[in-house]
């Protein structure tokens, strides 16, 4: 089942992280549905003088209701989300980049964390008819089977951490508050607009014919969901009660990495070597979802397998490529 057209039709929708790679796809279809979007941004001075933004194609910037410049983390935040009405929120705002959170684990914590506390106090204050607060398939750590929601959080990394505590802010906060809000865990999403992750930099690597490196074995696998199916999953549960329930968006089907390396080689034609690199600290094995509690809540189902999904990220990538990955003088 599709999330419906009409739902979106004129309703005031909030989106933080909307300039991000999930969010701007977000923004766009929420858009394109009639919604009156106010889309919240990083403050970035470039943006603001031009409006111009990294991921946000610009008719879909100025078919925005508003656009809202805001460090999420920052004092000012819940000061200037509280003046925004909308009935829905989606927050997906985060320093999301992994190996970010093994070098300057502070800063990812510290990002993540107030940002999504400052985005509850702000709804707190706003009573939006729903918030969704992204989370992250890396809460579950490694696990052997597929996995649902009721398996334990066990985080292998800081920004995995970071996730768990967003997670669980969420949740206390609809059950001491009555906050009405649904927590999404998103397995690996990839398509365009992507630009870091295994899949964008195996593809970019692959069409420069330059060797592809995988961090360990390649031997850890991951659900990997194509962004547009991921967007619907968001946009499904947002028409779902808000009731405090946790929800994964997941193919229900695992990749070794390895694998996926072989496949965009041989589907770009690509003479590129696949070489090993050292495993990357904090490495979860196996992510693998289990979509189920999805599916029979709202019909949802993943539209895109692995080779459709990587045909349609790559047209992007042969678009976008020196924009993306300038080659070096």
């Amino acid at each position: 089942m599709s999330p419906t057209t009409t739902h979106w039709a004129g309703r005031p929708v909030l989106v933080t992280g909307a300039d991000g790679f999930i969010g701007s796809h977000l923004t766009e279809t929420l858009v394109s549905r009639g919604a009156r979007v106010t889309a919240v941004v990083r403050r970035a001075s470039a943006a603001q003088v031009t409006n111009r933004l990294r991921n946000l194609p610009a008719a879909t910037v100025a078919a925005l209701e508003q656009l809202v410049h805001v460090d999420l983390a920052g004092p000012s935040a819940v000061d200037v989300l509280s003046r925004v009405t909308a009935d829905t929120w989606f927050h997906l705002a985060a320093d999301a980049y992994v190996p970010a959170s093994l070098d300057q684990p502070a800063d990812v914590v510290r990002t993540n964390v107030t940002s999504t506390l400052n985005v509850l106090q702000a709804a707190q204050s706003r009573q939006p008819a729903h918030l969704l607060v992204t989370s992250s398939s890396e809460v579950y750590g490694t696990q052997k089977d597929a996995i649902t929601e009721g398996h334990p959080l066990e985080p292998a990394t800081p920004y995995a951490a970071s996730k768990v505590a967003c997670d669980r802010l969420a949740w206390s906060w609809h059950h001491t508050y009555g906050l009405p809000l649904t927590i999404v865990r998103p397995f690996n999403c990839y398509g365009p607009r992507h630009v870091y992750d295994a899949v964008p930099l195996f593809l970019a690597k692959a069409l420069r014919g330059e060797p592809i490196t995988i961090n360990g074995s390649g031997e850890q696998t991951r659900d990997l969901t194509f962004v547009a199916d991921t967007v619907a999953g968001f946009l499904a549960l947002a028409e779902l009660p808000a009731a405090g329930e946790a929800y994964n968006i997941g193919t229900g089907t695992d990749h070794r990495i390895i694998d996926v390396a072989r496949a965009i080689v041989e589907l770009t034609g690509s003479r590129s070597d696949i070489v090993h690199g050292p495993a990357r600290s904090g490495e979860v094995l196996k992510l693998q979802a289990d979509p189920a509690k999805l599916t029979q809540a709202t019909g949802w189902r993943a539209e895109y397998d692995l080779t459709t999904g990587l045909a349609a990220n790559l047209d992007w990538m042969r678009k976008h490529l020196e924009a993306v990955w300038p080659t070096r003088s």
